[in-house]
């Protein structure tokens, strides 16, 4: 069956260095699955957390199914992340000694089932902002310059 992509959280690649990232499945209600088929989620402000040793997506919005009866979702409450314990042992003493976070980079359907991507990262700071700035435009221009020579 493939992936397919829902959405990709591109502010997290602007604003964090991702130091590394994992595939983790998500615990989650009929509906919001439905609504994950529409492609009716935004990443903006979510993050991961941990309560005890499990690992908690926060501030993901997922849109409330519209064809679905009246006890439909909470949009914002927290879903909980499906990783192996050894993975899960090796990240919380990352996010709690170093000072690392962890936000969500895309979700996803792989063979069916709803996935995140997560990853570890280290904000940027504003000059490594517009460092990376540069070299995009300068990637874009050099990228334009090939097509017009061709």
């Amino acid at each position: 069956m493939g992936i397919k992509i829902i959405s990709q959280n591109k502010k997290a690649l602007h604003d964090y260095f991702v130091i590394e990232s994992y595939e983790a499945g998500i615990s989650l209600m009929g509906s919001e699955v439905k609504s994950l088929r529409l492609g009716h989620v935004q990443f903006k402000d979510a993050f991961v957390t941990f309560k005890g040793k499990e690992l908690f997506l926060v501030n993901c919005h997922i849109n409330p199914y519209a064809a679905s009866s009246y006890n439909n979702h909470d949009p914002e409450r927290d879903r909980k992340l499906l990783l192996h314990r050894s993975e899960i042992d090796k990240i919380i003493p990352q996010l709690r000694e170093m000072g690392l976070t962890m936000v969500p980079l895309k979700m996803y359907f792989k063979e069916g089932r709803a996935k995140v991507e997560v990853a570890i990262v280290k904000g940027k700071k504003a000059y490594d902002k517009r460092e990376s700035i540069k070299k995009r435009d300068v990637s874009k221009q050099l990228d334009q310059l090939k097509r017009r020579d061709r």
